[in-house]
Parts: structure tokens; sequence; C-alpha cells
């Protein structure tokens, strides 16, 4: 793949990374969209609660299905549709912005 089509790819799967969070942003925190003083990460923190687990360990719970199925499509002889990619590509990508936005909130509340 040359450096041009590598790029295209790369620009196409960010903006559909940033679409899908955008999106689903609007579904989990419905009221955050309109009012910054709620909490986007608010899932993550109630899953930790449930789990009795940090916001980060609760995220990796979840991620870690999208990993598992990731290497089972990598290492199965089965072909997978570009859509199926897309989805398990994108959502885990997602997880880790999660993850860097949970770390960011950390790191500011012990400073």
């Amino acid at each position: 793949m040359n450096q041009k089509d590598f790029n295209e790819v790369i620009v196409r799967q960010t903006d559909r990374c940033k679409s899908l969070l955008m999106a689903k942003g609007a579904e989990y925190a419905p009221k955050a969209v309109k009012n910054a003083g709620v909490d986007r990460l608010a899932h993550f923190k109630k899953a930790a609660v449930v789990m009795n687990s940090s916001p980060k360990a609760a995220l990796m719970g979840m991620l870690s299905k999208h990993l598992i199925s990731i290497s089972d499509m990598c290492t199965d002889e089965r072909q997978y549709s570009r859509e199926q990619w897309d989805e398990k590509i994108t959502d885990s990508i997602n997880y880790f912005l999660i993850l860097r936005a949970l770390v960011e909130e950390e790191s500011n509340e012990e400073n």
C-alpha cells in the first residue's frame, strides 16, 4: 500500500471513530450534549461500581470482548465483511480513546 492510500485509510478510520463516539455520546449520555456538567464517562464509572473495580478496569473488561473477537477474525479461515471489520476495529479504537479520557480525568484529579 502506498503512502497516499494509507493516509486515506487513516483519515476514513479516524472520521468513523469520531462520528461513532459522538453518536454514542448522544445515546449513552444524552444530557451531556446540551449540559457540559453531565459526565460523559458515567457509564464506565457505573460499570466499575457493579464490577467492584475501577472505571479503567471496567473499560478493559468491555474492550476485551472486542479484542478477542478481532483475534478470532484474524486467525479464523472465514472471510469477514468490511462492515464486520469496521465495527470491531472502530469499537476497539474508541475504547482506547475513552480510556485516554479516563486517564486524563484521573490525572487532572490528582493535580
